[in-house]
């Protein structure tokens, strides 16, 4: 564990992989109707196998549900999270973007990374400096 890594959330047992399966289910669901396995599978790159095993903790957590007609559908506490990392995610990208210069890509991937490790104390002073730089930036 990394130092200044918050409390996972709701006690739910939540490490890098579950969240990133988390945040995949999520984003998949805003672009499909029905998410299967295999979509999430072809999402990530990874095996079937793999993300059966996952899926399987996620639903034993009460983080999503599955059905044969309907796929993998996250539950109100899965929405919850799901929209948590998601938030992180797009707060240390935006950091990134406005602070290193670096590419829509590079802090793509830097803020992946980040989100899984990063302090809600310090998620706290990037969004006050966000906000303060936005309102400097208008007046």
């Amino acid at each position: 564990m990394f130092p200044g890594r918050e409390k996972d959330a709701e006690g739910l047992g939540m490490n890098e992989s579950r969240e990133d399966y988390i945040k995949t289910i999520y984003a998949l669901k805003s672009r499909m109707k029905i998410v299967r396995s295999v979509d999430v599978a072809n999402e990530m790159g990874y095996t079937r196998p793999s993300v059966s095993r996952a899926t399987t903790t996620l639903k034993e957590k009460g983080l999503i549900t599955m059905d044969g007609k309907k796929g993998i559908n996250l539950t109100k506490k899965g929405l919850e999270v799901a929209r948590m990392i998601s938030e992180k995610h797009e707060l240390l990208k935006d950091f990134l973007l406005q602070t290193t210069g670096t590419d829509e890509k590079a802090a793509e991937e830097e803020a992946c990374r980040m989100e899984h490790f990063v302090s809600q104390a310090t998620l706290d002073g990037i969004r006050d400096f966000i906000q303060k730089n936005r309102q400097d930036a208008t007046t």
